[in-house]
């Protein structure tokens, strides 16, 4: 089977999404300053700073956060005088890269992403049956090897992210850390760019012609999001266990510390399955309830991908 696609002719590199998260902040101003290494022939690269007040203020968010805010309600939500910064700024993004799920909406978005937690170059999906995303991985993982590149699948019946770069046709998330709140780390802004490069240079080898035969690739999909315990007033009462701390997508089996209560009392992992924790102790989900993800490992395939015959013939 062979998946045809249409070319990429309009990709958006979004930086500041949350305005203390450096790294996209600093490699989106650098670009917009001196786009040079994002070009790639025949194709519209346009760097956008999502949040630019909460860049100004070196915060997460001025008044709720723009990454969970693309959903229909929030879109079509009327523009009055007390709606939320973020909602607005959300209307503001579908109206340049969208509209969300409209042929009209920009063709790949990457999100620029930093967290506090050991998950080294991560690359997140949102769409398991997504033939052109899944291969792109596939093309970036083996570009980077043997430095690893996790891939996190978000997509979940009952958890919905509505994340700003759901407004394009193949939205990816690249989160790259450990980088704490406000910092810029040298090392992790260098990988940040090259998940970047290569993505960019997969774009314009298939807007080229280049076929990419059917692959598979491993992603850890999302299971749950797993609190701190807490007493009845709702205050943590224990934090993430030094084993667990910075093991990112590291095996963790029944019997194995999870949580170290304020007492020195070690609560353990319960369960029938080996899961795979990240976002372990991120610090902007403490105000979230979530001490990690719970994931799995699974294996995305994707057909043979290629150009379709119309672009060919109109290139």
């Amino acid at each position: 089977m062979s998946s045809p696609c249409a070319r990429v002719r309009r990709v958006g590199l979004f930086g500041g999404t949350h305005g203390n998260e450096l790294s996209g902040v600093l490699l989106v101003r650098h670009w917009q300053q001196d786009g040079a290494e994002i070009q790639r022939a025949g194709v519209q690269v346009k760097p956008f700073l999502t949040n630019p007040r909460a860049v100004e203020s070196c915060t997460r968010y001025i008044d709720c956060d723009l990454n969970r805010v693309f959903d229909p309600e929030s879109l079509g939500r009327p523009v009055v005088e007390d709606i939320p910064y973020e909602v607005r700024r959300a209307q503001e993004i579908n109206h340049i890269f969208g509209p969300k799920g409209s042929d009209d909406a920009y063709d790949l978005i990457f999100d620029l992403h930093n967290t506090t937690s050991n998950m080294g170059g991560t690359i997140i999906l949102e769409n398991s049956r997504d033939d052109f995303t899944i291969q792109m991985v596939h093309y970036i993982k083996n570009a980077l090897a043997p430095e690893p590149c996790p891939a996190l699948l978000i997509e979940h019946p009952s958890l919905k992210y509505a994340t700003t770069r759901s407004v394009a046709k193949h939205p990816v998330g690249v989160e790259v850390g450990p980088q704490p709140q406000g910092v810029a780390r040298a090392d992790v802004l260098d990988k940040m760019r090259k998940i970047v490069k290569h993505g960019l240079d997969f774009v314009q080898l298939f807007n080229e012609g280049k076929e990419f035969p059917p692959c598979t690739i491993e992603v850890f999909k999302i299971m749950e999001k797993v609190d701190y315990p807490r007493n009845k007033n709702g205050e943590i009462i224990a934090i993430i266990h030094p084993k667990l701390q910075d093991q990112d997508w590291q095996p963790l089996k029944n019997g194995d510390p999870q949580f170290l209560t304020l007492d020195g009392e070690v609560i353990p992992y319960q369960g029938n399955c080996t899961v795979y924790p990240t976002f372990i102790n991120e610090a902007a989900y403490y105000e979230k309830k979530q001490a990690f993800v719970k994931t799995e490992k699974i294996k995305l395939t994707a057909k043979h991908l290629r150009l379709s015959v119309s672009e060919h013939s109109t290139s």
